[in-house]
């Protein structure tokens, strides 16, 4: 079995400001079970984050996934990083068991906004 990193980082931290990471996932097709549990397991650190905002965990594709989340700032954003959400990534038994590739962690600003829904 070929080893990869579990992640690929790109992107650049800029002028601080609101943050976000745009995260790529693809499963290996027999481990999609997996990769939603990674999810929803990330989503169980995430919420006891205070500098994590919006958060979402979406499918493109029966193998493709993405995390989109957001960050007030890059000290929030990297205290996300050495959090347990990041661990589950550093987990490389894991990320190699599971993905296909590395997920492809992208730095990127946040320019405008909705934060609630409206009736």
């Amino acid at each position: 079995m070929t080893q990869h990193k579990g992640v690929v980082m790109t992107g650049e931290d800029g002028p601080d400001g609101v943050k976000a990471f745009y995260i790529l996932i693809e499963a290996k097709p027999d481990k999609v079970a997996e990769v939603r549990q990674m999810l929803a397991d990330i989503l169980g650190h995430v919420e006891g984050e205070p500098a994590t905002g919006p958060w979402y965990g979406v499918q493109h594709s029966p193998t493709t996934f993405a995390i989109f989340e957001v960050f007030p700032d890059i000290a929030g954003r990297q205290a996300h990083v050495d959090g347990g959400g990041g661990d589950i990534f550093r987990d490389l038994e894991r990320m190699n068991d599971i993905l296909a590739a590395p997920a492809h962690v992208q730095k990127v600003d946040v320019l405008l906004s909705k934060q609630v829904f409206t009736a």
